[in-house]
């Protein structure tokens, strides 16, 4: 092959690559002038709602979305949403639990649920740390030793695992000879069992079993 026509090629080989570039940048721009779904607020919300493992304040919510308007506004596009899930026929729903908003299965739905959460073995409670848990949750802020005697057994191995879930945690200590230690629930808890706070767990005697 002579000079020349290997200049030619290479010549060639230079302008394909310029318009290859041009063509990407020209994609690149339209994609981002042209969006195949508009981004409003409303949808940042549920981006958001949709990544989060956690409950999120109305405050919170709107910092994280960089939206400046207030938390009445964020609950507005909240109940927009919901009537959008409805309207669809969507399995979830926003909820607000635990001081904040998070998206939730709905009851119906609980069956199927149900079998994901057999797979979670790790993460299920005994008979006897529900026992504990329950303790704790109604007789809070309470030591290691009350929860001892209410249960008649020995529960410090159960509290580390309580803890370790993230259900249970040190609150304090109490004002007592050798300051033991003050065990409480933490929000985790309140999320598990779909409280908006201690105000909402069931009363003592609707826990009573029939005939009792």
């Amino acid at each position: 092959m002579d000079e020349g026509m290997t200049e030619e090629i290479e010549q060639q080989e230079t302008e394909l690559t310029d318009i290859q570039d041009e063509n990407l940048v020209d994609a690149d721009t339209a994609a981002v002038q042209n969006p195949s779904q508009d981004i409003t607020t409303e949808s940042v919300i549920e981006a958001i709602l949709f990544a989060s493992d956690e409950p999120l304040s109305a405050e919170r919510l709107g910092a994280i979305a960089e939206f400046n308007g207030t938390a009445t506004q964020i609950r507005k596009y909240i109940e927009t949403l919901n009537e959008q899930y409805c309207q669809n026929g969507r399995a979830f729903r926003i909820e607000e639990i635990a001081g904040g908003f998070q998206m939730m299965t709905l009851p119906e739905y609980n069956n199927w649920l149900k079998n994901l959460l057999r797979q979670r073995a790790d993460n299920k409670l005994s008979p006897a740390a529900l026992e504990t848990l329950a303790i704790i949750a109604y007789k809070q802020p309470i030591i290691r030793a009350d929860v001892e005697a209410i249960r008649g057994v020995a529960c410090g191995e159960m509290l580390r695992s309580l803890m370790y879930k993230g259900l249970v945690k040190i609150v304090g200590k109490a004002e007592v000879l050798g300051r033991p230690l003050l065990y409480g629930t933490t929000k985790k808890f309140l999320i598990v069992f779909g409280l908006g706070d201690l105000k909402d767990l069931p009363k003592a005697e609707e826990l009573k079993q029939p005939g009792q």
